[in-house]
């Protein structure tokens, strides 16, 4: 999709799970059409760095080594550390202290990995919300969720912001995913990192019309992605998140932790969870999909009575996180 914005937009985005980058292993990256590197130091923190060794070009997530807290080129073994200094060139006594690879700051948080990203590499402005904090009105830890069911969709020709509109948006889930109930959306806010809203599905069985048999609650993040908690028969947690690869294409990550039943501490998902988190959620991204590969983007929409006020409100929201115009 062609957009008239940049695909390097400003904020915290998902680059995989902490599973992908396991210890004394280098992991060559492309995100924001950078070529990169991931390994974890000796303490086990992860690191990211540009991917392209500084004397003569090679790739170092492409059979670099893990040595100590520093990552060593393939090629000629220069060691990198993770402030991205030149730590040791093998038979010379110093390291080259005129050349820095750029360092690209990330954080881990319940088995998910983010990196932060501004297109003139300054640091974080804004700390990420804690997945299992940022709604203190839920308080099941972790631990009472299984393990959680993944899903990646790689290089699809999706823009961020795309993705997040959905959030305005509860009339295509008829359409789209057909749904028997149309959410309604009770609620939207913003602050200056963080959109908040929520969805109520309607009680068909109750004549109270502001029944609701279940709520979403979710906080974007920027346009890294949402995180939501679903309020009704089952507290399901659940993050959604969207990375641009380069011009035209990004990394789509799904994560889903559903409560562990009364007494079971095993890692073991119930027989049939798999099978309504595949059918319920699972899918609709790719219901989704079908949409936006094919979605021309309209600058002045014809808008509807239903979403004109809350989709106007998120593009206003959204254009704080485009610190550089598109590239030509």
């Amino acid at each position: 999709m062609e957009v008239p914005f940049t695909w390097k937009p400003t904020g915290w985005y998902q680059i995989g799970w902490s599973s992908d980058y396991p210890a004394a292993e280098a992991v060559p990256l492309r995100y924001f059409g950078e070529d990169l590197v991931a390994y974890r130091g000796e303490d086990g923190s992860l690191h990211v760095l540009e991917g392209h060794c500084k004397h003569l070009g090679a790739h170092l997530g492409h059979g670099g080594k893990v040595v100590g807290d520093c990552i060593q080129c393939p090629f000629h073994g220069w060691q990198w550390g993770p402030d991205g200094a030149n730590k040791a060139i093998p038979d010379q006594k110093r390291p080259n202290r005129s050349r820095t690879l750029r360092v690209w700051p990330v954080m881990e948080q319940h088995g998910l990995a983010f990196l932060w990203h501004h297109p003139d590499g300054e640091p974080p402005a804004w700390e990420m919300p804690d997945i299992f904090g940022c709604y203190p009105e839920f308080t099941s830890p972790p631990e009472e969720y299984y393990p959680p069911i993944t899903k990646r969709n790689t290089h699809e020709p999706v823009h961020p912001q795309i993705v997040l509109e959905n959030s305005a948006d509860s009339a295509h889930f008829e359409f789209v995913h057909h749904a028997s109930v149309t959410p309604r959306l009770l609620h939207w806010s913003y602050d200056e990192h963080i959109w908040d809203f929520i969805a109520g599905y309607p009680d068909t069985k109750s004549d109270d019309p502001a029944a609701m048999r279940m709520k979403l609650y979710s906080k974007l993040f920027g346009l890294g992605g949402a995180i939501s908690i679903f309020d009704g028969r089952r507290n399901h947690r659940m993050v959604f998140t969207t990375t641009p690869v380069e011009n035209g294409a990004s990394d789509m990550f799904y994560t889903i932790w559903w409560p562990r039943e009364p007494g079971d501490h095993g890692d073991t998902l119930p027989a049939g969870v798999q099978g309504v988190v595949d059918q319920q959620f699972l899918t609709t991204i790719d219901d989704d999909l079908r949409i936006w590969r094919n979605q021309k983007w309209v600058e002045k929409p014809a808008y509807s009575e239903v979403d004109a006020e809350g989709y106007i409100a998120f593009r206003d929201w959204s254009q704080r996180f485009y610190d550089v115009p598109p590239e030509a």
